[in-house]
């Protein structure tokens, strides 16, 4: 029920229209059990003609049911003795075809009410959680499988709009509907009606115990679509690998292994699904005929105390009772199914927030960046131990070391993708936990490892940061990336979309727009993981050549394999194990025969 509310809680503001939606469903019913009330005149017409046109007294008006049945009878019988049958014939299917009218027009006014709520409920829900998923920290996707996120962002988001959001007409009109058939049953034979009120809870109670289990079931279910994702997502991104290691049918059996239990699974969950509906079918038309039955034994008695058009009309509304009952228990078992979806999408939004965001504002630096004593820990493993490291204002510092040595680590928690777990990371003296994140990394242009390319024009991923800039301003960036000469043979030049993840460029290409996104940028800080990696040797010296003349000025971090790249920086740290174990230029560093000059050595470098 917790689950249910908070859901309802995203489609606030809902009080303003809350009132209409219930006046106009009070009298969507209002006419609906006039619609079918008129059938017992109708009746009376058709086969006690002499009964419907005796002639009555005008009833004094009051608020009550008995003087809106007693004026419309007064009113059959006057039509019927002065313009005959088949006038009061009209007046009653003209009065069944207006009051049906006005149920539906009622009824379809307040579904509209309702369908600004749910569209409404379901823009919040979607937009709180991409709001998450932007803002959780990088370590929390690498804890989990990509097709698992996906199917909450998908299927669990579908299946809340499907059960739960679908179900409000059916949890707020169907009870409406019940209570007023019911009052109109305990208003023409309470001893009738309380027969089947003592059988109804009977009903329920066998409902509930059918759908008890469909959590459980369905909490499975979606466990199970998401490793189904996770193998599509796999088969996409590693189709030249599958076809390179012809592992079509390896591939093939682990996915069907799990999309046949998922089938099984949801095999068992539809099947006592389906069951909640005819069972309750089946108790309510048991139920029906308990009454037909006791409804019989009153009249061979004497004792029915209404005619039998009457408790014909009575028959149609506890029918009518019955369908709404049907439907709220149908519904009941469907939200069973998007209460675990639900569950599934708050578990994501309650996700704490590892990296909080600070309150100070930063615009920019005087002196240093500083790694105070840093630790890092992720699982419980130790990635980097007393990490001391200074960076000045406008100095170039390169971070090398073996691979897993930690240096990707060392970028990654500048602009606090992590946090740290001991030490600190500090701007001019300053912890950078106390500032914004926002404003922190505002300082920074970030060329990653594995340069990743959104699916548009390269105008739009060069302009990722800065969406207002010139075309001017992007030109210029791309030469200083060396991009510009490529963009310019594309079939749309800069307007040319890259498709996904630039996949209709090569890896040397993908890699200089990504350096040519941090250069428009401009930033005071550049942040450069294996920035030229991806390049051939002549692109990579001009890449070079305009990163040495970008860095000018600017306080850079460089993280390197390739050792030709950081020969000319400024000072240069060589980490093993998480510890920095060497530090200097590139001279003295290859002078000290350490691991550096190793590395050198193994590079062929000179």
């Amino acid at each position: 029920m917790d689950t249910f509310k908070r859901v309802l809680s995203y489609a606030r503001p809902f009080g303003r229209r809350l009132p209409a939606y219930l006046l106009l469903s009070v009298f969507s019913v209002i006419f609906g059990v006039v619609n079918y009330g008129l059938l017992g005149p109708l009746l009376t017409v058709l086969f006690e003609n002499e009964t419907a046109s005796a002639e009555l007294v005008r009833p004094e008006f009051a608020w009550s049911i008995d003087y809106v049945t007693e004026w419309f009878r007064w009113l059959l019988s006057s039509v019927l003795r002065g313009r005959g049958v088949v006038a009061g014939l009209m007046l009653v299917s003209g009065a069944i075809v207006v009051s049906c009218l006005l149920a539906n027009l009622c009824r379809y006014l307040s579904q509209r009410i309702l369908v600004v709520l749910e569209t409404r409920l379901m823009k919040n829900l979607r937009q709180a959680l991409f709001a998450k998923i932007v803002s959780l920290p990088v370590g929390w996707f690498t804890e989990r499988r990509k097709g698992d996120v996906l199917s909450s962002i998908s299927n669990d988001v579908s299946e809340v709009q499907n059960t739960i959001a679908g179900s409000f007409h059916v949890f707020f009109r169907e009870p409406i509907l019940v209570l007023g058939f019911l009052a109109m049953l305990l208003y023409m034979s309470p001893q009738l009606t309380l027969v089947s009120l003592i059988a109804l809870p009977i009903s329920a109670l066998i409902v509930s115990r059918i759908t008890r289990k469909l959590r459980a079931g369905s909490v499975e279910t979606q466990h199970l679509m998401g490793r189904i994702l996770s193998h599509f997502e796999e088969a996409i991104a590693g189709s030249r690998i599958i076809k390179a290691f012809n592992a079509r049918d390896y591939a093939a059996q682990r996915f069907d292994a799990v999309n046949d239990r998922h089938r099984r699974v949801l095999r068992q969950v539809r099947n006592r699904q389906e069951l909640a509906s005819p069972v309750s079918e089946f108790l309510g038309v048991s139920i029906a005929a308990a009454v037909l039955f006791y409804g019989g034994w009153l009249n061979l008695h004497g004792n029915l105390g209404m005619t039998w058009p009457q408790f014909i009309v009575y028959i149609m509304f506890y029918w009518r009772v019955l369908e709404p009952a049907k439907t709220i228990a149908k519904q009941y078992a469907l939200v069973q199914k998007g209460l675990v979806s639900a569950d599934r999408i708050f578990a994501i939004l309650d996700t704490p927030e590892v990296v909080s965001d600070g309150k100070q504002r930063i615009s920019g630096f005087r002196e240093a960046v500083t790694f105070d004593h840093v630790d890092f820990s992720y699982g419980g493993e130790p990635v980097l131990r007393d990490v001391c490291l200074t960076i000045p204002k406008g100095r170039t510092v390169a971070v090398v070391g073996p691979s897993g040595a930690g240096k990707t680590t060392m970028a990654d928690l500048l602009p606090r993708f992590y946090d740290v777990t001991g030490g600190a990371v500090r701007i001019d003296g300053t912890d950078i936990r106390t500032f914004s994140l926002e404003s922190l990394t505002a300082l920074m242009g970030i060329v990653p490892q594995e340069p990743f390319l959104f699916n548009g024009t390269v105008h739009e991923n060069i302009a990722f940061a800065m969406p207002d800039a010139s075309r001017e301003a992007v030109v210029a960036a791309a030469r200083v990336a060396n991009a510009d000469e490529f963009i310019a043979q594309l079939p749309q030049g800069y307007d040319t979309n890259i498709g996904d993840r630039g996949a209709k460029l090569s890896g040397g290409q993908r890699q200089r727009i990504a350096i040519a996104r941090a250069v428009l940028k401009n930033p005071p800080i550049l942040i450069l993981d294996e920035a030229t990696s991806a390049l051939d040797t002549e692109s990579e010296r001009l890449v070079q050549d305009a990163l040495t003349h970008l860095m000018g000025g600017r306080t850079s971090l460089v993280i390197a394999h390739r050792l030709s790249t950081i020969r000319h920086a400024d000072e240069i740290f060589v980490v093993q194990d998480g510890r920095i174990v060497e530090h200097g230029t590139h001279e003295n560093l290859v002078a000290n025969h350490g691991l550096y000059s190793h590395l050198c050595n193994l590079q062929d470098f000179s």
